[in-house]
């Protein structure tokens, strides 16, 4: 708080004339107050401007100062200040001269004490005019903190006006920063009300959406209005979805009004209240047609690619058998009655026809499109009948170790397909460790896994229990580089004639048909790993038949009079199996379509067992027609055949594997075996 100084706390004394200023100063000395007589108004005024804390005159003396000087002091004071003046007026009958008067009033803050006047009286006017005086000074101490505080606040109010400016500039520029980045990745953005159901969008949004201006208003109708009527459903959903959970990914098709179809992606976040109701979407939208097609031409390119490969892999294989067989016809035909010689060439065709057999089969499996006959087994079972042949397959030099977990879960897959996975591998690290130095070991581990989400992530099943069966060898293991081509149709690092390069597609295409997959483990030059993983069966385990160790059936011919309903479309197919079946002593019922096959079958002729190919022309395909048949005919025998199954979805696995299917190519002792199966061993 500010208070006067000692030159602020004084009285100044204006009395010339006799001894009343000695006498006023002794007064006010005795009461502690400082008092300082001036000698005339001039010497006053100045005590004035020096400073004072109040100042006493004589009416007389007062008439002496200079007036203009006195007003002009007056006048200079600040707002704060009123200066208290005492003046010893004489006693007047009347009223003071004009001049007088005037000057009385030019004072303003003016105790008028008549004379004669007592000391209490002088006294107690002089200390009242000085606590006026320092309540004066008392206020000017408040305005001056009312000034420094308002200085500070304007201060204060500059910086934070500049910070906001500042802040202000650098969010703008942020902003167009961004706005900019997203307008040059073609991203949109959007903020969606959920209330109010409506929508701020960036001008971007809208032209993805193909208007040229912003539209005035846009809603979660007037969206769903653009997506094309097949994806609004699951467009509904995601956001549905996306409004309980959090968050928003999602890509689909609209149609522009125009009429163009683009492919949208949308992203986006919510924004919830305390009590968990969605109230905001916000988030951006990015036209990737043009991406889309460019990864569809890739994967296209990628795909004649493969395809490519494939037909050269498959041409020079196929031309190799072919040139076998081929030419050990045309030497049969030149000279038929040399038997011994035809009958070695006819061995060398036939087994130069396995051989395609087998690649048909391979081809198939990588595709798969092979022909499935899925059982629910206990893997172990088909691995300890599967031992023998795996152990010839390998040869005396490797060891061939079995580490099978007794307590594996079941699981549900074709045992000839396994069988033959199993080999292929047996096969190739046999292959990869025949350079090899020191011992030479092959195991085959069976065990159980759980497989969390993040194992499965990139392989296209689901998390959950799984069979692993495990291939490990101690050979060259896999470099790198080749890592990601091991499962491509005849890509092998073998010499030419020494593969084919189809056998760990067959494994591929195998586990993937099995709802499963495949993963490898290989360090040069310490061996490799392939873990076949396939899901586990919730059905109990059967009677498991795989390749194994066949035992040789007697060849079975016909029952008196038993009759077979044949149905191919292939006529050369169609002559040969009628004359194996002829051979067998069945009597033969011809059909090329389902349709005749119906009309037989309608008929009241015997007919024990219908033969069908699966695929066939007019609409109708042989899982079809043998359930047609069996419905007809109660109790029908059935075996089907087939090479191939052109629908992933429909018939692939033929009567949930109930109905028996026999392979094409087939030999005649094959079909009379299966035969003999489907009508009855106890029959021959």
């Amino acid at each position: 708080m500010s208070r006067p100084g000692p030159d602020e706390t004084r009285v100044l004394i204006l009395a010339p004339r006799g001894r009343d200023a000695v006498v006023m100063e002794q007064l006010l000395a005795k009461s502690g107050t400082a008092a300082t007589v001036c000698a005339d108004g001039a010497a006053w005024l100045a005590g004035l401007e020096a400073s004072a804390g109040s100042a006493i005159v004589t009416e007389e003396a007062l008439a002496e100062v200079d007036p203009d000087a006195l007003a002009a002091w007056i006048d200079r004071q600040p707002p704060w200040s009123d200066f208290p003046f005492i003046m010893l007026a004489t006693r007047q009958a009347g009223r003071r001269p004009a001049r007088g008067a005037a000057m009385v009033e030019r004072l303003g803050n003016v105790v008028l004490l008549e004379r004669p006047i007592n000391a209490e009286t002088l006294i107690s006017a002089v200390a009242s005019a000085l606590r006026v005086r320092r309540r004066q000074y008392q206020a000017r101490g408040h305005i001056r903190e009312r000034e420094q505080d308002q200085e500070r606040l304007r201060v204060a109010n500059e910086t934070l006006e500049r910070r906001v400016a500042e802040r202000t500039r650098e969010v703008e520029a942020a902003r167009e920063t961004l706005a900019f980045a997203l307008d040059s990745a073609g991203m949109g953005t959007w903020d969606l009300d959920l209330l109010t159901d409506t929508a701020r969008r960036s001008a971007r949004h809208d032209a993805i959406f193909g208007y040229d201006a912003p539209l005035p208003h846009w809603g979660r109708q007037t969206f769903l209005a653009h997506v094309h009527p097949e994806d609004r459903e699951a467009v509904t959903a995601a956001f549905a979805q996306a409004a309980r959970a959090g968050t928003l990914d999602i890509e689909y098709r609209i149609v522009r009004p125009d009429g163009a179809v683009r492919w949208i992606a949308a992203k986006g976040r919510a924004e919830y209240r305390a009590d968990g109701t969605p109230v905001r979407m916000a988030g951006i939208v990015l036209d990737r047609s043009d991406q889309r097609n460019t990864e569809e031409a890739l994967r296209q390119a990628q795909k004649m690619e493969a395809i490519g490969q494939l037909t050269g892999g498959v041409a020079h294989d196929f031309n190799n058998l072919l040139t076998v067989i081929v030419g050990g016809l045309d030497m049969v035909l030149r000279k038929p009655d040399n038997v011994e010689r035809v009958k070695r060439l006819a061995d060398a065709a036939m087994t130069a026809a396995r051989r395609g057999e087998q690649l048909t089969q391979q081809l198939l499996a990588f595709s798969r499109r092979q022909m499935l006959r899925p059982q629910t087994l206990n893997p172990n079972r088909l691995l300890i009948d599967f031992r023998p042949l795996a152990e010839r397959a390998a040869g005396a030099a490797i060891e061939l170790a079995f580490d099978l977990d007794p307590a594996l879960d079941p699981i549900r897959v074709d045992p000839a397909q396994f069988e033959a996975a199993i080999l292929n591998l047996v096969v190739n690290a046999r292959d990869a460790m025949e350079a090899g130095t020191g011992s030479a070991r092959i195991e085959v581990r069976s065990r159980n896994v759980r497989l969390d989400t993040a194992a499965v992530a990139d392989k296209g099943v689901p998390p959950g229990a799984y069979v692993e069966i495990a291939v490990s060898d101690t050979g060259s293991g896999i470099a790198p580089d080749l890592m990601a081509r091991v499962f491509e149709p005849f890509f092998t690092t073998k010499e030419v004639g020494k593969g084919t390069g189809l056998g760990l597609s067959q494994v591929y295409g195998f586990t993937r048909s099995a709802k499963g997959f495949v993963a490898i483990e290989s360090e040069v030059g310490r061996g490799t790993t392939f873990r076949l993983r396939f899901p586990r069966s919730a059905d109990p385990a059967g009677e498991e038949t795989g390749m194994g160790e066949r035992g040789v059936l007697p060849l079975r011919r016909a029952g008196e009079g038993e009759t077979v309903l044949l149905v191919e479309d292939d006529e050369q197919v169609l002559t040969m199996a009628v004359e194996s079946l002829e051979e067998l002593r069945y009597k033969v019922v011809v059909a090329r379509n389902a349709a005749e096959a119906l009309a037989h079958l309608k008929d009241v002729q015997r007919i024990d067992i219908l033969f069908s190919d699966v695929m066939m022309p007019g609409g109708m395909n042989g899982s079809q027609l043998a359930a047609e048949a069996q419905r007809l005919r109660p109790g029908l025998k059935v075996l089907l055949t087939s090479g191939y199954v052109a629908d992933l979805d429909e018939g692939q696995v033929i009567g949930r594997g109930e109905l028996p299917v026999l392979n094409k190519p087939y030999r005649r002792d094959e079909l009379a075996r299966s035969l003999r199966l489907v009508l009855g061993a106890d029959d021959a």
